[in-house]
């Protein structure tokens, strides 16, 4: 599993079911999958461990834009999964009270969002002014908000690496 901070409790299996404690999302208690929810789940776990969302940003690497990139292309991805796995995917079974669909829809909405509304058109604004002569690396660099937003882009790295952790117990994947 990924590392992440002691503040998220690891998920773990109890019987057939996942303890689940996302406390950046409010969301706790168990989850019982059904095997389409440890399909959509892998497939999910698949989408964030290969891309820019849990790997930490340094000052010095990557652009900003190709991380906001990454993670708005994350919207697309879990529709997708929702959609092929169907509405049993957003269901509690059995004694759980947690499903892929409730933790997927709250990951958008309550973590992507917010930050996506906000930065994308700053950096959209900043990235309209840059002289041609400058490359786009260069012109990114030299922003004045590029360390805060790396700085929200770590926060939401950490979410993520939590929520890809419970996803990975739920794939039953080491």
């Amino acid at each position: 599993m990924l590392k992440r901070r002691s503040r998220f409790a690891l998920p773990r299996f109890t019987g057939g079911a996942v303890k689940v404690n996302l406390g950046f999302l409010d969301i706790e208690g168990n989850w019982e999958p059904d095997e389409r929810e440890r399909y959509a789940a892998w497939e999910m776990y698949v989408e964030l461990v290969t891309r820019i969302s849990v790997v930490e940003l340094k000052s010095n690497e990557g652009l900003l834009r190709e991380a906001l990139s990454s993670l708005y292309t994350l919207f697309n991805t879990t529709r997708e999964i929702l959609k092929k796995y169907g509405p049993g995917v957003a269901q509690s079974k059995g004694e759980g009270d947690i499903s892929f669909g409730r933790i997927a829809v709250e990951v958008l909405n309550v973590v992507l969002r917010p930050v996506l509304a906000y930065w994308h058109p700053i950096l959209l604004d900043y990235e309209s002014g840059r002289d041609t002569s400058v490359s786009a690396t260069q012109h990114e660099w030299q922003w004045d908000k590029a360390e805060d937003l790396r700085e929200k882009l770590n926060e939401v790295r950490t979410e993520l690496i939590a929520y890809a952790n419970t996803l990975a117990c739920v794939a039953d994947v080491p």
